[in-house]
Parts: structure tokens; C-alpha cells; sequence
């Protein structure tokens, strides 16, 4: 496991509400004395913050405390009957999962998608679901939803804005549109920022204030935590890695550039690879996929290089080294204590990121690599959905009070 990230975390102007419902949150049932510790607050203070929460029927009593001695202190946790629901719109899926307010999932539900059939077939399929979901009762009411989209997304005013991928989303008033439905505030941010977050909550980034979550899917996309904090940039777009040039003589990519890094390494790269490699005979493994299966996707590269077929193993490698590559750059530059490759191809495994490590730690300045890490998503294809419930509770929180 990666010891505690040693950057320093910046002082966050928090309402003493929003810290408590965190702390409950994250920590289960703590007593008041616990509370007042850990948020180095006077009793007396906490008290008039605790009985207003408790007025407004976000915590409640837990019973005692175990016994140290003396009277026994009450316990404080959050209302059971708390409800966010996480969406994870991805170009080829969504994941939806019903949370209770200590994000421990109540209801989930995946299926294959295609999110450039547009905004109102997509946002009615998800509709659906989490009508589906009530109906089996998993809520009664939502407190907050938290949504995530594979592309550019103004946070601020939570909706997407030019996304290459994504025909008829531009501009979509995509969180007024779910809250009229559902009747909650809605956060809304691009895919690879929650699934970022959702790792730096409760997966192998935990500890670490200044990393990078590399999503590589259909695409490729960079989550930047500087300080404990998601950067985003001034108009939402930071870490769009996938479009970085790598070759100014490659073949022309879908966003109009030049030798993307997209255009050789990502889930549609790989399947187009794949595809010439099987009709060439350069893989017998995936020649035999291609005709039982009639297609071919990076999956079907990535068994067959587990099955030792050399050209697969090829395509891997080659994609691990245009990635180091890239995130070689990044690493002088932003100096992170850990680099954690998420996405579909994140279950190439070690054959990738043995050659993404091998790039990184010969490429950039060594004082940047002395104790950098470069490791594979724990949350897997859960980020997404852990990332979005961790907005929509935050969210939650702030709106309260």
C-alpha cells in the first residue's frame, strides 16, 4: 500500500456542518467527544452545529458508546434513510448505483450503451433505471445525484460544452434536467474527474493529495488532484492527455489534429489494429475471435496477449510506451506521488504497466520518480460510480446549511 502522501494539504474554508456530515460519513458512528477532537472544535460550538442537524434529520442518535470507564458517551451517525444515486455515463455504457449516506451501495445496475445516440434517449434509459430502482425500494427520495460524462463538462453551470464524442450533448442543460425529474440537486462533471475522486475516497489513492487518475478506455483521459483537490482548470477541460501529440506525422485524429495520442493507443485504436492484424494473419489468435465473433474489440487483444499471441503482446507494449510516453512529460511537470491507470484497458494489466513504468521512470527527471508510484486502479469499473456518489454527498452537504 503507498505510505501517506507527504504534499501539503491546503486549509479548506469548510462550514463546520459539511465537516461533520464528512467525518460521519467516512468514519461510521463517532461520539461527540470524537467529533470535537477531530475537528479540534469547542463542545459547546459542536453542540449548536450537531442539534441543528439533527433538527433537519440528517444525523441521530447510534446508541452508546463501548465502555472506557465512566459514563458511556452516545454515538452520532448519519440518518439511514440518506439516498444519492451515482450515474456513470461512458461512450458505451451506464453504471448506476443507489448509495445510503456512507456511500455503501444499496442498488446497482449496468448495461451497454451508446451516449452518441444523444441526450434524451440516454437520459430517458437512465430515468428508467432509477424509476426501476425506487420501485424495488431502494429509495423513496433522492438527497442528490451525482453524474458523470465522457467529456468536456462546465462544472459550474453542469452540463457538457463541445464534447468531440457526444453529438447533440452540447450545452444540454443536463443537471436542471435530472433535478426537475428527480426532485435533488445534481452535481455534474466529466468521467474521468469522478473516477479520480472515487479513487482518492476509497481506493489506493487515499492517502495522496497529488496524483493522476488515468482513465483508458475508448478514450484517454487524465484526473489531476493537486492538494488534496480535483484541478480542473479555467474552463473545465484539464487533463484531456488523450489529444497530446505524439507523432506530427500520424494519421489525423477525430478531434481534427494531428498524431494524437488517442489515435495510437485507446480502446478504438486497438480494435482497429486488432482487426488488421487478424485479416492479415499477423494473429491467429485474433484471426479465430474475428471469425467466431464477426468483430473485434481491445478486450479480444488483451486476452489473446494473455495467451501469449506475440502480435497482441506487440500492440500492448507499443500502446504502454505512447502513454509513458505522454504521462513522462506530465510527471516533470507535476511532480505527483502516484500515477493509478483506470479505464476498460486497465485490465490489460501488467504486461501495460510494466512498459507504462518503464517509459515514465527512464523519461522523466529522477528527482520526480524517486518515490513515484504507478499502479492499477483498486476501485476498477466502480470509480466512476464511487466518484459520482462522493459529488452528489458533497453536494448534499453544502446545500443544507
Amino acid at each position: 500500500m503507498p505510505t501517506e502522501d507527504k504534499g501539503p494539504s491546503p486549509q479548506r474554508a469548510e462550514p463546520i456542518s459539511y465537516q461533520l456530515l464528512c467525518l460521519l460519513r467516512d468514519h461510521g458512528p463517532l461520539s461527540r467527544v470524537e467529533l470535537a477532537d477531530r475537528l479540534g472544535q469547542p463542545r459547546s460550538r459542536l453542540a449548536i452545529e450537531l442539534d441543528a442537524l439533527a433538527e433537519a434529520g440528517m444525523i441521530q442518535g447510534a446508541g452508546p458508546a463501548e465502555s472506557r470507564g465512566g459514563r458511556r458517551s452516545l454515538l452520532l451517525r448519519l440518518n439511514p434513510e440518506i439516498r444519492y444515486a451515482a450515474v456513470d455515463l461512458g461512450t458505451t455504457s451506464i453504471d448506476v448505483e443507489i448509495t445510503d449516506g456512507s456511500l455503501e451501495p444499496i442498488a446497482a445496475h449496468s448495461e451497454a450503451a451508446d451516449i452518441s445516440v444523444g441526450p434524451n434517449v440516454v437520459l430517458t434509459r437512465v430515468n428508467e433505471i432509477l424509476q426501476k430502482m425506487r420501485a424495488d425500494g431502494a429509495y423513496r427520495r433522492l438527497d442528490a445525484l451525482g453524474v458523470g460524462l465522457p467529456g468536456p463538462v462546465s462544472v459550474r453551470d453542469g452540463m457538457p460544452v463541445f464534447p468531440p464524442i457526444m453529438p447533440g450533448w452540447d450545452r444540454f442543460p443536463l443537471r436542471s434536467t435530472l433535478g426537475i425529474e428527480h426532485g435533488c440537486p445534481v452535481a455534474v462533471d466529466n468521467d474521468v474527474n469522478i473516477m479520480s475522486i472515487g479513487e482518492r475516497h476509497s481506493g489506493i489513492a487515499h492517502t495522496i493529495d497529488n496524483f493522476l487518475f488515468v482513465k483508458v478506455g475508448t478514450g484517454i483521459g487524465c484526473g489531476i488532484h493537486l492538494g488534496g483537490l480535483v484541478h480542473r482548470g479555467a474552463d473545465g477541460c484539464a487533463g484531456d492527455m488523450g489529444h497530446i501529440q505524439v507523432d506530427g506525422r500520424g494519421p489525423v485524429c477525430y478531434c481534427g489534429n494531428v498524431g494524437c495520442l488517442e489515435v495510437f493507443f485507446s480502446g478504438s485504436s486497438l480494435a482497429r489494429e486488432a482487426l488488421a492484424a487478424a485479416r492479415s494473419g499477423a494473429s491467429p489468435a485474433l484471426a479465430r475471435r474475428l471469425a467466431a465473433q464477426g468483430t473485434l474489440t481491445a478486450r479480444d487483444v488483451g486476452d489473446a496477449a494473455a495467451e501469449g499471441d506475440m502480435t497482441c503482446v506487440n500492440l500492448v507494449r507499443v500502446g504502454g510506451r505512447y502513454l509513458g510516453e505522454v504521462l513522462a512529460g506530465m510527471v516533470s511537470f507535476i511532480n505527483p506521488s502516484m500515477i493509478v491507470i483506470g479505464g476498460g484497458l486497465a485490465g490489460l494489466g501488467h504486461l501495460l504497466l510494466a512498459d507504462i513504468r518503464a517509459v515514465v521512470y527512464k523519461r522523466s527527471l529522477p528527482l520526480a520518480t524517486g518515490n513515484l508510484l504507478v499502479v492499477l486502479s483498486e476501485l476498477g469499473p466502480r470509480a466512476g460510480v464511487t466518484g459520482a456518489a462522493v459529488l452528489a454527498s458533497e453536494l448534499a452537504h453544502r446545500r443544507r446549511f
